[in-house]
């Protein structure tokens, strides 16, 4: 069977929905540190707040988070050069891992919050594959 997802005005649903969402940004902000002090935070049970953490979502959240995955020569800057250029764009980096040097080259991995970008991700991606310093640079992860 396939997923089914549905728009709903959070008006209708029951209020453990509502606190979940609550729960998630809490973590996402930093403000508690785990799922149980997020759950005594909103006041709901762990079990239902693990039951639907992954069920819930806030629209106004989605579409934001992408992930780009860049080869990079091993050159002092390069990385540095490769952060200017996502900052141009008004984007915020969301994790970012770099594997260590192997044959002159560096992989990263980004995961970019892209809700507030001037411009678009494609074209962040055309920018970064012209640049002295890449070898590649693709989008591995669409919207979500």
């Amino acid at each position: 069977m396939s997923k089914k997802f549905l728009l709903v005005d959070s008006d209708v649903l029951p209020e453990v929905f509502l606190k979940v969402v609550k729960a998630k940004e809490l973590l996402a902000a930093g403000t508690v540190k785990n799922l149980s002090a997020a759950a005594k935070e909103v006041n709901i049970s762990r079990s239902a707040l693990y039951k639907y953490k992954d069920k819930i979502f806030d629209v106004s959240e989605t579409k934001t988070v992408v992930a780009v995955h860049v080869v990079l020569i091993d050159e002092l800057g390069a990385l540095q050069n490769l952060l200017k250029l996502i900052a141009k764009y008004n984007i915020s980096i969301v994790t970012i891992t770099q594997s260590a040097p192997v044959d002159g080259t560096a992989t990263v991995s980004i995961t970019l919050k892209v809700k507030d970008m001037i411009g678009d991700v494609d074209e962040l991606v055309e920018e970064m594959k012209i640049q002295d310093f890449v070898v590649t640079a693709k989008r591995i992860m669409r919207d979500m």
